[in-house]
Parts: C-alpha cells; structure tokens; sequence
C-alpha cells in the first residue's frame, strides 16, 4: 500500500512559509487532478524564484503579485505543459520581466477526446530550455538544479534545492496519488527510469506541485514502484486469464478508483502494454493502442 499523505492545512490565494527557503501559494483549481488546487512555490527571498505559475487565473496572479511585493523574480521554472502548471507563467512574466524555463513539447499529446488530465498547454513555449536537465540556477542563500524526470510526460521536469535536500516533484510524484502515465506523450519505461533515478538521489523531502510535502521519500518512492509492477502484475494475470482489450480490464483493475478517472486509468494500462511489448512479455496485435488485442508472449 501508497502511504499517501492527504492532510494539507491553507487558505486559497495566502501566502504561506513551509520552510526557511520555501513559500507556497494555492490557487483555488481543486478538481479530481489536481487535488486540491496547484501550489506554486516561491523559492528564497530578495531575489526569488517561482515554481510553476499555474492556471491562468486572475485571482491567482494577484495573489502571487502580492506574496512577491518588494521582491525580484528571476527564475519562472514550469514542471511541463499541462494546463495546471504552466498557462500563468507569461503573465507572470509580463508583470515580472523574469524569463520562463522549460521544456517544450516534444510529444504529440494523446487523443484528448478522453480527459485524462486538467488539460493540455500545447502553446507552452519556454524562453529558455532546458530539456535534459542539469541546469542550475542560482539566487541569494538558494541553488536550484534542473532534474528530467520523464514519463509523466516527455517534458517533465523536476527541480532540487541543494540547501535543504529538497525536490519540486510536480506531477511526477504526488503524495495524494498516483501519478497518470498517458501515452503517446506519457511513457511507462522512462517513467519507472525516472522514479528509480530520484529515489538514488536520497531527497529529504519531495514539494508535489498539489497536497502536501512527502517526508519519508525513499519507503514512498518505493511503495510507488511497488504499486506499478503490482499493477504490471494484473495486467499479465488478466491476460492469462483470457482478457485482451485495456477496455474490459479496466474496470476490475481499478475498481477502487473514482469512474471519473477510468478513461485516465486505461491509459495508463496502455503504458504498461507498451513497455511490456518492448519488454517482449506481452503481443499485441498491429501497434499497441487503446483498442489493440493483446496476448502473453
């Protein structure tokens, strides 16, 4: 079993200190994917900067201009493209000057006919890339790193502040939930790459763009590889058992899940159809898709 952690103490649009170099601002965006509501960090003091934006919310942007009176922004760091996290970045910047970090779209999105996430930013452009990550920014008593954490989507990025041990983990791990592994621009493999990359890292503390800190990494880290080769696990025993369509998996596999999410959920069986393909365990008939057959290798 997640240990989730689900109890976060906020009022929507305050400004709150969750520890001596971070600040956080809630937007009020609750929904079944973004929890409730998209925390945007602010890094430092004097000198600061914002980790993403968010939605572009009128209300939002006045809140973060007035937890950001008197100081300079520097860095605007967005995780990836989707419509939580970076649409308030260019506003942010017109009112702020401070250049927008990223990754740009490098992957078609999947068929948003199905609603898999709170929505797609396909006009994300960063002013500055920074695909492959690396990178580090830099402002007074504060050192934040660019860490590509892909899988969530193709563009996801993380960012780890070197004085407290601490990551930004945006979508790619949350505390309230598991994470939504969507092809074609989700992909399962570089996914469980990057989970056993930031579990190596040994972080003290992981800030989810929405609920709250996860303090124990490393048993979360691995209950949350644990749940996706359990769940690796049904997709094989379903196919044994003679199922194969993700359709008529589904609703016995995550039969604890919200209805609403079951259109997200069988993308993400499509991500684990896809990655066991490549693993050569499973067959699947013509290209793996939604509607493919699929069979034991």
């Amino acid at each position: 079993m997640i240990p989730y952690v689900r109890e976060l103490t906020f009022e929507y649009g305050a400004c709150d200190q969750v520890s001596p170099l971070i600040r956080r601002v809630v937007a009020k965006n609750p929904g079944p994917f973004t929890y409730l509501g998209t925390g945007t960090y602010i890094v430092g003091r004097g000198e600061v900067a914002v980790i993403d934006p968010g939605p572009d919310l009128p209300e939002h942007l006045d809140a973060l201009m007035a937890a950001l009176a008197g100081e300079r922004v520097t860095h605007i760091l967005v995780t990836h493209h989707h419509s939580d996290h970076s649409p308030l970045a260019g506003p942010l910047k017109e009112k702020t000057g401070a250049p927008i970090y990223g990754c740009a779209v490098k992957t078609p999105d999947a068929d948003r006919s199905v609603i898999t996430e709170a929505g797609h930013d396909l006009g994300f452009a960063p002013d500055i890339d920074i695909c492959g990550g690396g990178q580090v920014f830099e402002g007074p008593g504060w050192t934040l790193e660019a860490v590509a954490t892909p899988g969530h989507t193709s563009n996801h990025i993380c960012f780890a502040l070197k004085e407290e041990n601490a990551l930004f983990s945006g979508d790619h791990i949350m505390g309230w939930s598991t994470t939504v592994v969507s092809p074609p621009d989700g992909d399962m493999t570089a996914y469980m790459e990057s989970l056993e990359m930031v579990k190596a890292r040994g972080f003290d503390v992981l800030w989810p763009t929405h609920g709250p800190p996860v303090r124990d990494v490393t048993p979360f880290i691995e209950a949350y590889i644990a749940h996706r080769r359990a769940r690796e696990a049904q997709v094989l025993q379903a196919l044994s058992q003679g199922h194969t369509r993700i359709k008529d998996m589904v609703p016995a596999l995550y039969a604890e899940v919200d209805p609403r999410l079951h259109p997200a959920a069988a993308r993400s069986v499509l991500g684990h159809m896809i990655d066991l393909t490549r693993r050569g365990l499973v067959v699947a008939d013509g290209e793996p898709g939604l509607d493919s057959a699929y069979r034991l290798a």
